[in-house]
């Protein structure tokens, strides 16, 4: 398979006939070689008929419906498990991101030299308060990350296969952060200006909530790119600077009671050293610890249930 759109979904039943008719235009044009993998994130309203009926008209779309409602990166990892494509193209199913930009992206990865291209939604067609938001948000990745691309929350991004080969899917967290963990592990990131439609059907899934867990999951990101590989040197160096310190003290309190310059007598100083020394030893062993995991490294499995597939081919055949 030349290309798969992997696309999310969740209650999104007034868009999937109209989006699916312009990514088919647009495909077409590329190649008849691709395929569409829409990923039902448990929806409750009628987007799996609507995916089914889309099937029944093209056999290239192919669906995966989950139990229930996982979120849209699981969704991703999903879809990216079942993509046989050697380039692989994301985008949400609200049909804000123009399928017709699809074409000079892939052209960005198959000769600009690119691993991914991210889009950019430098007119972007929401509310102020979102907007507000989200550049709050990019403003924080950039300082945090490094990662310079302008909107890590576009979901219209184009991948070799092989970079998505290279990432882990830990549940929400790695979304909003594939370009910044791409560009960490040396593939070359680059992203190109893309049209934005104001929503027309359905609700936006957008909320303080998810922003605030988007701040939460960036630390992450941030302690993954530096720290995974040998968390021993964060947790060893934060023991051994608090050992060092009690240590210090005790010692310090020691050299004075033997020299009879004070009293340690009703003093709270020498538990304040004992307790010191305590934490230091208690974070060195815990990056011992995080050391042997990350040595190990992590299970496998899954975090997504699958109800049924449509349109993929069973185990040996």
């Amino acid at each position: 398979m030349k290309y798969s759109v992997v696309i999310p979904a969740y209650n999104e039943e007034g868009n999937i006939s109209q989006l699916v008719a312009k990514i088919s235009v647009v495909m077409n044009q590329l190649s008849p070689d691709w395929e569409l993998i829409f990923i039902d994130d448990g929806s409750k309203d009628k987007t799996l008929e609507k995916m089914r009926e889309e099937r029944q008209k093209d056999s290239r779309v192919k669906i995966i419906r989950f139990r229930r409602n996982f979120g849209q990166s699981v969704g991703w990892q999903a879809g990216f498990d079942y993509a046989t494509g050697e380039i692989v193209i994301t985008m949400d199913a609200d049909m804000q991101n123009d399928p017709a930009d699809i074409p000079a992206m892939v052209k960005m990865v198959e000769t600009g030299g690119y691993d991914v291209v991210s889009g950019w939604r430098s007119m972007r067609q929401d509310s102020l308060y979102i907007k507000f938001l989200s550049k709050i948000g990019n403003w924080l990745r950039r300082i945090v990350t490094g990662d310079k691309t302008h909107d890590h929350g576009c979901s219209l991004k184009v991948y070799k296969k092989e970079c998505l080969d290279s990432i882990e899917f830990y549940s929400d967290l790695h979304r909003r952060y594939i370009a910044a963990l791409l560009a960490w592990k040396g593939f070359k990131v680059g992203e190109m200006k893309t049209t934005h439609h104001a929503r027309k059907y359905g609700q936006s899934k957008y909320s303080v909530r998810k922003k605030w867990k988007g701040l939460l999951d960036l630390l992450v990101v941030k302690f993954w790119m530096q720290y995974s590989t040998r968390p021993i040197h964060l947790f060893g160096s934060l023991g051994l600077a608090i050992s060092g310190a009690g240590f210090l003290l005790g010692g310090t309190l020691s050299v004075l009671w033997l020299l009879r310059m004070i009293s340690l007598q009703n003093r709270t100083t020498p538990l304040l050293a004992v307790l010191l020394v305590m934490i230091g030893l208690q974070l060195l062993m815990t990056g011992f610890i995080a050391d042997t995991v990350s040595m190990t490294y992590y299970s496998t499995k899954r975090a997504y249930t699958v109800e049924l597939l449509e349109g993929f081919e069973k185990p040996g055949e």
